[in-house]
């Protein structure tokens, strides 16, 4: 009987996600009448403004897990090796991002580094871009922390930085050289997350007026009927192809101490 719910539940949960996806794709699929086609995704690809944006946020998914891992990595490796008390303070922070709306992160950041301010980020172009890099950085804070952390866990960072520290090692070789290689797996499982949320963002990169994925994807679905259905299915696409990178690092990462 036990066997029997389970299975059902598992086929409710296969028919809730899979049948909304099914009908999408096969909308956008109708775009000629009477014959399925490829016509949505060809005009969608060929769209000049679907690859200034797609290029854009690809462009700012990389510099964000860039400044991600130049961020997280140390303050956890850090934070585990010689402040554990503060690592409920730290998983706090983290946290934020999950509870706090993105729009009055935005909000905050523009009211911050407005053109008054003594910051004044948003007055040129770079400076906006790098705002936004920032904000898409707090987003990904809770996934790209809580990655490292986990890859932290698996390894004896107090050994590997002893023996370091015997051989005459700084902190930039140790970090770089030592703790990096061997959370390398956690990172790009932090990263690929980081990418997934950066390519499907809308509040942060519409209310700062860039060219961003998720805006475009707005747009193209007020305007449009059958290319917002397949646009959808390529977003669909690149999460679950994320998700399928993270799930084979996963097993990379279980089978890396053994290796060792």
């Amino acid at each position: 009987m036990k066997r029997f719910w389970a299975w059902g539940a598992l086929i409710f949960g296969l028919l809730y996600f899979l049948l909304p996806l099914i009908g999408m794709t096969n909308f956008s699929l109708k775009m000629r009448r009477g014959e399925y086609s490829f016509d949505a995704y060809a005009k969608v690809f060929a769209d000049s403004r679907f690859q200034e944006t797609f290029t854009y946020s690809v462009t700012m998914a990389l510099m964000t897990i860039i400044f991600g891992v130049f961020l997280v990595v140390p303050t956890a490796y850090w934070v585990r090796l010689k402040l554990p008390r503060l690592r409920p303070y730290i998983e706090f922070v983290t946290l934020l991002p999950l509870v706090i709306p993105a729009i009055v992160i935005v909000f905050g950041y523009i009211r911050l580094y407005n053109t008054s301010s003594w910051l004044p980020l948003t007055g040129s172009a770079f400076g906006t871009d790098v705002l936004l890099m920032f904000g898409y950085t707090t987003l990904a804070l809770p996934y790209m922390y809580r990655a490292v952390d986990t890859g932290l866990r698996t390894i004896d960072i107090g050994t590997l930085t002893e023996a370091a520290q015997s051989l005459g090692a700084g902190w930039f070789t140790i970090i770089s050289k030592i703790i990096l290689p061997n959370v390398l797996v956690a990172v790009l499982s932090g990263a690929f997350l980081t990418f997934a949320i950066v390519i499907g963002e809308f509040t942060m990169a519409a209310l700062l007026n860039k060219p961003a994925f998720g805006p475009y994807m707005q747009l193209l679905g007020a305007n449009r009927a059958y290319e917002p259905a397949a646009l959808a299915v390529i977003a669909f696409g690149i999460t679950w192809g994320c998700l399928g990178l993270i799930q084979l690092v996963s097993r990379l990462q279980k089978t890396a101490p053994r290796q060792a």
